[in-house]
């Protein structure tokens, strides 16, 4: 097992390959950014090294400093958690030129597997179903408008290279066309470094639904469950479960199936997620292969009692999986909500700042994989999310009670939180009902606003308080006036 790793991310995710490293007995390396000198995963590492400036192009996405951090520190591994160079085949190469364990598959696993469309040849070819759409990147605006008439409008844009929602754009007609392929395409271009974009025929009101993978060095695949990720704003995810409450044991075993075989065509290692989209008649298609620790792993942990990142390590230190599949078994019912430093009364725009105050949920069965603290600033360079809130109880009806009890109970103060947002798409009927599907949000929170009403109560009673210490300040005896003592300035607090 390796003695030592660096982790190549930063906030939250970080800190989780952290905390298994630092179970496993694993000295951890993190790397940091100018904007990231006091960030949670800095304060958490055995080690750290600075990279440079705050823009991820000077710092996480900087291959040739990350490789120097490594050798600088002896690092025998790099993990490179979610996003930035997670899915870079460039930099499993140098990984694996330099002598240094890419904790992740192979570097020509994900040039495959991570290029979308090449993707789509391979698992076409596995007797996969894969959704109608354009089998290579392209950049000719009249290439792409022309494969737009075929393919039938409404159409999907998609970043060849990454996923995560960049570079993502529904458009429904060929005059919004040019435009939505020329921000696609700088979105892509920002996120991952390369702006390849192509396009799929756009499914109304799909559920999406993927299967956690894990694939040995020895030949070993197995899978561990689906999750569903329906609810999402702006094509990325915000909300995510497991069981999916649209998932039948016949269908379950069809899909699993149709993972592991899109595992074993690509000569898939280590962990990965195979994606669907599943159609309102039970009809599953391939839609990608994320070859990374997914963001919503923690729910698939909670039923299952596996460590995946723990299980990563393993496989990449060249040890076979230690189960097989008959091992693996789903128990109760598991939410996570993703808490962002976003508006969700202004389309979820990014709302940057210092985190005043924060009081984290709690009990049994609540987890919270946090990347922030009291006092923290939030940069505006990367990604918002602060932290991911897990919750795990018997059944669904059972996990949805738990998670608004502990939405209730998350307080951070300073910058915005889709938390009231969260909240209302908990409590409604549809949710409740697990009717999801991925335009769940446009279709019934479209200009969404918050419930005034307890805002209102507390800033009235904050007033009632504040005339009652105006009154209660000083008492009079005779003409004089006498100071009152600590305990009578409380006003109706001190009852």
């Amino acid at each position: 097992m390796f003695r030592k790793i660096l982790v190549a991310n930063r906030g939250e995710i970080a800190r989780r390959i952290m905390s298994t490293c630092r179970e496993m007995g694993i000295a951890s390396v993190g790397v940091y950014s100018e904007a990231d000198r006091k960030a949670v995963h800095v304060l958490k590492a055995d080690q750290t090294v600075f990279l440079g400036g705050s823009e991820p192009g000077e710092s996480y996405l900087n291959i040739d400093k990350i490789i120097a951090s490594a050798r600088q520190t002896g690092a025998e591994a790099v993990h490179p958690g979610y996003g930035f160079l997670a899915e870079n085949s460039n930099f499993a190469r140098r990984c694996e030129e330099e002598g240094i364990v890419f904790i992740g598959p192979p570097s020509h696993v994900i040039a495959e597997l991570g290029d979308k469309t090449i993707a789509r040849r391979t698992v076409r070819g596995s007797g996969v179903p894969v959704i109608p759409g354009m089998d290579r990147p392209e950049s000719d605006p009249e290439i792409l408008a022309r494969e737009a008439a075929e393919i039938g409008y409404p159409v999907l844009i998609k970043a060849a290279a990454g996923g995560g929602g960049k570079g993502m754009r529904v458009v429904a007609s060929p005059g919004d066309f040019q435009d939505a392929c020329t921000s696609a395409s700088s979105e892509a271009k920002r996120a991952f470094g390369n702006g390849s974009i192509y396009l799929e025929k756009y499914l109304s009101k799909p559920r999406h639904v993927e299967f956690q993978i894990m694939a040995d060095t020895h030949g070993n695949v197995i899978h561990l469950f689906e999750r569903e990720c329906s609810i999402q704003r702006r094509h990325q995810k915000i909300i995510e479960e497991t069981p999916s409450p649209a998932m039948t044991p016949e269908l379950r075993e069809r899909m699993a199936a149709a993972a592991i075989a899109v595992a074993k065509a690509s000569a898939y290692v280590n962990a990965g997620t195979v994606e669907f989209l599943v159609d309102q008649e039970g009809s599953f298609y391939f839609l990608e292969v994320n070859t990374r620790l997914q963001v919503e792993h923690p729910v698939t942990e909670m039923i299952t009692g596996l460590d995946i990142v723990r299980l990563q390590l393993e496989v990449a230190a060249g040890n076979p999986l230690p189960l097989v599949q008959e091992d693996i078994a789903s128990r109760g019912h598991a939410i996570e909500c993703r808490i962002y430093a976003e508006d969700p009364e202004r389309d979820f725009y990014p709302s940057p700042g210092t985190v005043v105050h924060m009081e984290e949920p709690s009990g049994p069965g609540i987890r919270n994989d946090c990347g922030i603290y009291s006092g923290f600033q939030v940069p505006v360079e990367y990604d918002p999310i602060l932290s991911k809130l897990i919750v795990h109880a018997g059944s669904r009806e059972q996990a949805i009670t738990k998670m608004i009890r502990a939405l209730e109970d998350y307080v951070i103060l300073g910058v915005k939180t889709p938390v009231p947002f969260l909240l209302d798409v908990l409590n409604s009927e549809p949710f409740g009902k697990g009717d999801t599907f991925t335009d769940f949000i446009d279709t019934h929170f479209a200009g969404w606003k918050p419930d005034r009403s307890h805002a209102d109560a507390a800033c009235a009673a904050y007033i009632i308080d504040e005339l009652s210490r105006t009154r209660k300040g000083k008492s009079v005896v005779g003409q004089e006036s006498v100071a009152s003592s600590p305990w009578q300035t409380l006003g109706l607090w001190g009852r």
